[in-house]
């Protein structure tokens, strides 16, 4: 159905709004560096990976993805004490969205030239958390466990609320390309099948905790994002959504009141209405990728 004048701008400054928020506000350059470069490139449109990080579930994913990354206590002494994530959050945003843009959909030479910058700037994060622990943000353990937790986030949230769920072969493909980058970056055997990712998850179970600094992360999100009073609306539903993905044990120790019944029959429908409103509007910038991309390269 061919959209009239009024809807179709609706649609293309919700597009840009968006597109502003995740990619900052050269979003156009930086994505024709990426999409209209020339190279081989680690992934194709074919791949899960490429579809994955490409649908409008990576909101409700990222969500998820914060909330439970925030479990590990020296992993957010890190974010809590290098990242500015209160002072900058749209900034942090944008860093983390282009650089999951770059590793998926650019040439080989600018993913690993972003996962360089990326790696150069671990090695000057470290400190102390507030129980005097010691933490190195190029830490394999810890980069390990952000890598799980996004992986996870984004697994769950595509199969939730993705456009195409994947098959269960797609998904065991989907979790061992994520390790292709993530090797690069300092992760040591990451893994390569859904199961697998679900043990490495478990393991790291006795090591969570919900710190001082995870509530009050998990309330800047949830309760008090940096958004006009207009904006808070469609945001709480993909915020919802993103809690409706976590683990009970993760709402539980954040203390998120959110019974299983209500995940099912509030949180979840809002998710699908967010992202379905997100879909839409990114399906309304004139931008578009090009549909022949480069063969992939050898992983």
């Amino acid at each position: 159905m061919t959209l009239t004048a009024g809807p179709r701008l609706v649609q293309r400054q919700l597009g840009r709004m968006l597109r502003s928020k995740v990619a900052g506000d050269d979003a156009p350059a930086r994505a024709q560096r990426i999409w209209g470069a020339e190279g081989e490139r680690w992934f194709t449109h074919d791949d899960p990976i490429w579809r994955v990080h490409a649908d409008a579930s990576m909101f409700p994913a990222g969500v998820a993805s914060l909330l439970l990354q925030s479990l590990h206590p020296l992993a957010m002494a890190g974010v809590a004490g290098h990242s500015g994530y209160k002072s900058d959050p749209w900034g942090r945003l944008q860093r983390t969205s282009h650089y999951l843009a770059t590793t998926t959909f650019g040439t080989i030479e600018h993913a690993e030239e972003s996962i360089a910058m990326v790696r150069s700037i671990h090695e000057r994060v470290r400190g102390r958390d507030a129980q005097g622990r010691e933490y190195r943000a190029s830490d394999p353990h810890l980069l390990t466990w952000v890598h799980l937790a996004e992986v996870d986030s984004f697994l769950r949230a595509h199969q939730t609320f993705g456009a195409e769920p994947l098959t269960a072969d797609e998904a065991d493909r989907y979790v061992e390309q994520t390790g292709i980058p993530a090797v690069r970056l300092g992760v040591i055997d990451p893994p390569t099948t859904v199961d697998g990712l679900r043990v490495a998850l478990a393991a790291y179970r006795p090591e969570l905790e919900a710190t001082d600094a995870a509530r009050e992360a998990a309330r800047f999100l949830l309760l008090e994002p940096p958004l006009p009073f207009y904006a808070r609306a469609g945001y709480s539903t993909l915020a919802s959504g993103g809690v409706s993905l976590l683990p009970g044990w993760a709402r539980s120790m954040l203390g998120i009141p959110l019974p299983r019944a209500a995940s099912s029959l509030v949180a979840r429908p809002l998710g699908h209405l967010g992202t379905a409103a997100v879909r839409w509007g990114m399906a309304g910038l004139a931008e578009r990728r090009p549909s022949d991309t480069p063969e992939r390269a050898a992983s």
